[in-house]
């Protein structure tokens, strides 16, 4: 057995014309990545310890800290892993890169002055960071130095944003493009054999894309409002090309197809204006004053944190119900979003008002009339 094991680690193997064994790539590469992953983790977790301990230190500092030791490893760890590489790969390491090179610039598509190379496909991941990073550079600019002074509706801000985001971003893409060798007009028949293939199999996706424009224009719904769609409710945090990002009620981050918010019905709470009508509703027994229970409603919100004084509150009498008088105070608030928060406030309110008013909320009763009773019952309630 152990013969066997032996004989396997010490048989030699050739690559690209570069002789080695098992063993070697143990002992040279195997091994020392081994010790410095867990130099890396051991230093991470002692000055983990260190920088929490010190107290002085705000939480934002000893995270910022904590980031930047793990930058500065993790290159360590990758200069180590390529300087073992290399100290492997010894002399043979010129035949070594003379096959990469010629793997590297390949072509496996052409199209005119056009060669598309596994160097061209790496090279195109940077541009299209950079051409976000810029778009997104100049949307900020724009927006907090140009839009913002600027006496016009939200929405018209939003779509002028938008536009010149998209715009910045694709003009970015195709001069990132030509800088790597790219020339777009050579892969226009290219682009144009598969996109009728390609068209069938993402409909769904240019569906998406094109919805994006639409609410781009159309605007029917901006980035902030509070809006529901079907059964989810929240905050719309970003509008993308193919999709929008929206935060619930709970805090959870939902994506969702701009498709669906162009087919479906959307419900906007803040599309031309935030303030909105909540509704609370309450019964009270037969026997209340109806005049006192309005009264005591509309006093609800002379201490609300979210009613306005115009317009003004209503009290309705909704219903004469088995139980109870139904009735229903509509409470003008500032925000959409603080729907929720206002409809508890104002739930406690009432229920505290009318305590101290000696206002009371009935709840379901029945009343059992017995017309006759047995002679054996009777016996038994007279005993009781």
């Amino acid at each position: 057995m152990f013969r066997d094991v032996l004989q396997f680690l010490t048989k030699p193997l050739s690559l690209w014309g570069i002789e080695f064994t098992t063993l070697d790539i143990l002992l040279k590469i195997v091994l020392p990545l081994v010790v410095a992953v867990v130099l890396y983790k051991l230093i991470l977790f002692l000055v983990r310890k260190i920088v929490y301990r010190q107290t002085r230190l705000e939480e934002d500092d000893k995270g910022k800290i904590l980031r930047s030791l793990r930058l500065i490893l993790r290159l360590v760890v990758l200069l180590a892993i390529i300087g073992l590489i290399l100290n492997f790969l010894g002399p043979g390491i010129v035949r070594f890169a003379a096959v990469l090179w010629t793997v590297l610039t390949t072509p496996f598509v052409t199209a005119g002055d056009t060669r598309i190379t596994i160097i061209t496909v790496l090279l195109a991941l940077p541009v299209f960071y950079a051409a976000t990073w810029a778009s997104r550079l100049i949307k900020g600019f724009i927006d907090s130095s140009i839009l913002q002074r600027l006496t016009m509706a939200e929405e018209t801000k939003f779509t002028i944003s938008i536009l010149i985001k998209n715009a910045v971003l694709v003009v970015a893409v195709l001069v990132g493009f030509s800088i790597i060798g790219i020339n777009l007009s050579s892969l226009v028949i290219v682009f144009g054999a598969l996109g009728i293939g390609i068209g069938f199999g993402l409909q769904g996706v240019l569906a998406d894309f094109f919805s994006g424009f639409v609410l781009i224009f159309e605007r029917p719904i901006k980035e902030g409002d509070r809006i529901q769609v079907g059964e989810m409710e929240g905050e719309v945090i970003q509008i993308r090309l193919r999709s929008a990002v929206i935060n619930t009620l709970t805090n959870e981050t939902i994506i969702v197809p701009n498709s669906k918010l162009i087919t479906g019905t959307i419900h906007n709470y803040s599309y031309m204006d935030e303030r909105i009508i909540v509704r609370n509703t309450v019964q009270v027994h037969y026997r209340t004053d109806l005049q006192k229970a309005i009264d005591v409603l509309l006093s609800v919100n002379e201490n609300s944190p979210y009613g306005l004084d115009d317009p003004a509150p209503e009290v309705r009498v909704l219903e004469f119900q088995d139980s109870g008088i139904l009735m229903e105070l509509r409470t003008w608030i500032a925000k959409a979003t603080d729907k929720y928060q206002a409809l508890a406030w104002i739930n406690f309110q009432i229920w505290k008002h009318f305590k101290e008013e000696g206002i009371q909320i009935p709840f379901p009763q029945r009343e059992l009339y017995i017309k006759q009773v047995p002679q054996g019952a009777a016996s038994l309630l007279e005993n009781e």
